[in-house]
């Protein structure tokens, strides 16, 4: 018994120790809502003391929360977690605290037994976002005499001999002298951003900047200030500065995955592109700002729209002028054109003389999916123009991954060897199955569209065969 007392507090303290160590802030509080565990993180973002917290209610500790207000209190109630959840609350010593929290019951059995936040500082990343913006203005993409921020790639730097996708450009072209908003569709490494590059430069605002942001990119509690911009004291240190629609007055603002927006900042975005309107974070005065804008997204409209990634009445104002850019694998006769291209740019890069691909990589090559499409390309022909020897690109300097497809595909040709119904079905099944997940990036519900299946059977049958 006693070497069991002995062990169970070797663990608390392990436990402890790790929990302290964790860079981020661990505050945890028993079902009464009494703090048992606050580490220095925690007590650093507070602007509190470790002795100021543990063993008081939450509510003692923090009198501006309330049972409504703390993510702590309403998980122990709920049991529910809450995840990425931006809170503002005063502590005892009267100062504000800006924190984004994920909060989660613990449960012991089917008995909760209290609940542990993670908290991060939002503050700091407030700042950090600042910098951002500081690093947009200070390094522009190129400039010009007069030190306006151009883009880097033209229309022409696109390069496809595909009919469909040559007529995509010179829509591209002519669309570009408008000024309404536009919205470009296309799965990732498609060429969004050369493409949104290349109407900025054909448009007349080619000599005022463009700026692009990927909505991915930022926590999206930031997203709102590094867009809008701020005003001093709208938070802890926060200053006057401009967001990137100002930065981008009279020019370009590419918003890349729009769909990863929070549909709350969709609604202020729908605003700006009705008015031309802005209010920085914090301030109560209206800017005008004269910017187009361009948003891209690399999952299909329709999907975003039924999945409510996208709001409708935003949708439908962006998609005035829409482009949809072609995946590789719809447009074949560019996969061995843009190779070409690649070994001759990389000849001259590396100081090679490759002569091109010989005859059972360029089928292979054909016959690939590329569901990273050009810059899959791409980048796989860059490693074998480094690893090559030869006058020409062999399968065996293909990427190991390319390299394993190549056996899967073989196999598809070369079956299992067995006539048992049972075991060749289960083996294309499994093989369906893979080709769709890597269609889509690994997301189910795209994946089980394809497969013309519920995303329910899809979820089943891969926790069922062994990948």
């Amino acid at each position: 018994m006693l070497r069991i007392r002995e062990l169970t507090a070797l663990t608390q303290e392990v436990l402890a120790a790790i929990l302290k160590s964790i860079d981020e802030g661990i505050h945890v509080v028993n079902t009464e809502g009494k703090t048992i565990f606050y580490n220095e993180v925690a007590a650093k973002h507070d602007g509190m003391e470790s002795k100021d917290v543990l063993g008081r209610h939450i509510i003692q500790a923090f009198p501006s929360l309330t049972e409504e207000s703390s993510t702590l209190l309403k998980v122990i109630k709920t049991g529910k977690p809450i995840y990425n959840q931006t809170q503002v609350y005063v502590n005892m010593h009267g100062i504000r605290i800006d924190t984004i929290n994920t909060t989660l019951p613990i449960f012991l059995g089917e008995e909760i037994i209290g609940a542990v936040e993670i908290a991060k500082d939002y503050s700091r990343m407030k700042l950090l976002a600042e910098r951002l913006l500081d690093l947009q203005k200070g390094f522009p993409k190129k400039q010009n005499k007069q030190g306006i921020k151009q883009v880097t790639y033209t229309l022409n730097d696109i390069r496809t001999i595909n009919h469909i996708f040559s007529d995509t450009k010179e829509e591209a072209r002519k669309l570009a002298k408008a000024d309404s908003p536009i919205l470009v569709y296309g799965e990732s490494g498609t060429g969004k951003e050369l493409f949104v590059q290349g109407i900025h430069h054909e448009s007349y605002r080619s000599e005022k900047p463009f700026v692009a942001q990927n909505c991915a990119a930022i926590p999206e509690t930031l997203l709102e200030s590094i867009l809008f911009g701020t005003v001093k004291g709208s938070y802890t240190g926060a200053v006057d500065r401009k967001g990137l629609f100002e930065l981008a007055d009279e020019g370009t603002l590419f918003l890349d995955e729009l769909h990863t927006m929070p549909i709350e900042l969709q609604a202020k975005l729908l605003r700006v592109l009705e008015d031309g309107m802005i209010r920085r974070v914090g301030s109560s005065q209206n800017i005008y700002v004269n910017v187009r804008v361009i948003a891209a997204m690399n999952v299909h409209p329709q999907i975003a729209l039924q999945e409510n990634m996208i709001r409708h009445d935003l949708y439908y104002r962006l998609n005035v002028f829409t482009f949809a850019l072609l995946p590789l694998r719809e447009r074949k006769e560019d996969i061995l054109y843009l190779t070409d291209y690649f070994i001759q740019d990389l000849n001259t890069k590396l100081g090679k003389k490759v002569k091109g691909v010989d005859k059972k990589l360029a089928i292979f090559l054909s016959g690939h999916q590329w569901p990273g499409n050009v810059r899959e390309l791409k980048h796989t022909i860059e490693y074998m123009m480094n690893v090559c020897v030869g006058d020409f690109l062999e399968l065996d300097t293909l990427p190991m991954i390319l390299r394993q497809s190549l056996s899967q595909e073989k196999a598809i040709h070369h079956p299992l060897g067995t006539l048992s119904l049972r075991e060749n079905l289960e083996e294309l099944e499994k093989r369906l199955i893979l080709n769709a997940m890597e269609q889509t990036n690994g997301n189910i519900n795209q994946a089980a569209k394809l497969l013309e299946i519920p995303r329910q059977t899809l979820q089943y049958k891969i926790k069922k065969l062994p990948y």
